[in-house]
């Protein structure tokens, strides 16, 4: 029997088709949000994460498990690949993200071993998803102050001590009523305010400071420690003799000539010094060195000088005074230089930080605590606070929490489902039923029978509607804007829009191919000996 091309082409793959393709991908998947499962909630529990050096880190975040954890295979790295999405963009739900794709898949398994085609699914899922965000929009209301506190809270709960995510959410929303309005994305926050860790004091002694903070000191401690009001200039260079660019030599014969040359130099910097002295700049940041002479010029002349900044903080600092960084100190103008209120300097920890302070939008996340992994843990609560903040400034929808309106939307499908004649209808069904999960897993997190839950949770829904939710406190239902339970529209939104999407990818494979061997380079004589 003579072997086909493609069976010769592929001798050295291993190779899963059809079904059992299918059946591997879905493995992977639920093996991942198992994972995760238990973290979902604020009865949600820890995972602690031991590196390979023994260090540990204790998290509730999910995606910062699934990032940690050292993944192969592909499905789940796709997963993995949808909770980072998530994370960016939304910056809450990622757990929520991976347990509807695994719940998806699961279902999706089972329609296909009842003899539907898999894209007889992915179309039943794709309407699904348009007629699930289209109730998502009518049951969202527009939010005010109370509310968005509230759906900060909501979205904290679990993640770490109560008292220390209740200050964190405080001040995340301080932080984003201050940058509400300007211009700059969904990034924003992350470039308007710096995160500084401090090895002092307790977390809850962690402060958000107007300006820029960070572990700096003047140049010349002669110069006056703190200043009030005054111009800055930025140079996004530095202000000592060129260096070579190249690894070459200089010989030089005479004394003289060697003598000339640090002349120029000296000159060079002095021209710098007395420009930069001539257009009245009484603050002088560099983001690279500043040579011994320059560091005596500038003090001398009045001006106090910190070197060695990196790049986003010479954004944050320009956004704070309203200066325009320039790259060459002779190419300063009058009009680059912007203006500080406040410059200080204070020890902490027996190291010198420095804060500036200007009319710009611009702070710093002063984050103390004992160990770094508190510290760092504080730091992934506060991101994930201040990234809900900032998105309700230009998306201020919310929707019922406690798994309400996943819930909702289980029931609102299966009666949509109906209305379709073909076998789309048991895809959106089954669409229905991965949604269902997640009220399910919050009641299992709190120690609740999740039948049970579902159960009453539908009924009661049935009753009064969609904004009635399991209050996982009181261990009843309730009306979760009363209970002020909320969640954001476009973490829900985007959670069901990039669930679908990583499901629908996975359902799609009907062919693995694994290579046997590493990448080789070919025998290039030997082929041309062939031809």
């Amino acid at each position: 029997m003579v072997e086909t091309d493609h069976e010769v082409a592929l001798e050295d793959t291993d190779r899963i088709q059809g079904r059992a393709a299918l059946v591997n991908n879905v493995r992977a998947a639920t093996s991942l949000a198992g994972a995760i499962r238990s973290t979902l909630g604020p009865k949600g529990l820890d995972k602690m994460l031991v590196e390979d050096d023994g260090s540990a880190l204790v998290t509730n975040d999910g995606v910062t498990v699934l990032e940690t954890a050292n993944v192969e295979h592909p499905t789940a790295r796709m997963l993995i690949d949808a909770s980072s999405s998530q994370d960016r963009v939304a910056r809450d739900g990622t757990t929520t993200t991976v347990i509807l794709v695994s719940e998806m898949l699961q279902n999706a398994l089972e329609l296909v071993r009842m003899g539907i085609h898999p894209s007889i699914i992915v179309k039943g899922y794709d309407i699904a998803l348009e007629e699930a965000l289209c109730e998502v929009r009518r049951v969202s209301k527009e939010s005010g102050n109370i509310q968005k506190v509230q759906v900060v809270r909501t979205s904290l709960q679990g993640k770490g001590d109560s008292s220390l995510c209740e200050l964190i959410g405080e001040l995340a929303i301080k932080a984003a009523q201050k940058i509400a309005g300007e211009q700059g994305g969904d990034n924003l926050e992350r470039m308007r305010i710096k995160r500084l860790q401090v090895r002092q004091g307790s977390v809850m002694d962690t402060t958000l400071v107007d300006g820029l903070m960070l572990l700096k000191s003047r140049v010349d401690f002669s110069s006056p420690a703190s200043s009030e009001r005054g111009n800055v200039a930025i140079i996004d260079g530095g202000i000592e003799p060129p260096k070579l660019s190249t690894n070459a030599s200089i010989e030089v014969q005479n004394t003289g000539v060697l003598k000339e040359f640090h002349e120029r130099a000296r000159d060079s910097i002095r021209k710098k010094i007395d420009h930069i002295s001539s257009i009245g700049a009484d603050l002088v940041v560099v983001r690279d060195g500043i040579d011994d002479e320059a560091i005596s010029l500038l003090t001398e002349r009045g001006i106090t000088a910190y070197r060695r900044f990196e790049r986003a903080d010479l954004d944050l600092l320009a956004n704070i005074t309203g200066a325009r960084a320039v790259r060459d100190a002779l190419s300063l103008r009058v009009e680059d230089l912007g203006s500080f209120s406040k410059r200080s300097e204070e020890t902490i920890a027996e190291v010198s930080h420095t804060q500036i302070e200007g009319d710009g939008n611009g702070m710093t996340l002063v984050v103390k605590g004992a160990t770094p992994a508190i510290r760092e843990e504080a730091i992934r609560i506060f991101d994930d606070a201040i990234g809900v903040a900032h998105r309700l400034n230009s998306k201020p929808g919310v929707l019922p929490g406690g798994g309400a309106i996943h819930a909702h939307l289980a029931r609102h499908l299966r009666s949509f489902s109906n209305t379709n004649p073909g076998r789309e209808q048991l895809a959106i069904e089954a669409y229905a039923s991965a949604l269902e999960s997640i009220p399910r897993i919050l009641a299992e997190n709190a120690g609740r029978d999740p039948v049970d839950v579902i159960l009453s949770l539908s009924a009661d829904q049935n009753e009064s509607g969609a904004w009635i939710g399991f209050d996982l406190n009181k261990g009843v239902n309730a009306d979760m804007e009363e209970a002020g339970v909320l969640d954001p529209e476009f973490v829900v939104s985007h959670s069901l829009s990039g669930s679908t999407e990583a499901a629908i990818s996975v359902i799609r494979i009907d062919d693995v191919l694994w290579a046997r061997t590493d990448p080789s380079t070919p025998n290039w004589e030997e082929e041309e000996g062939e031809d």
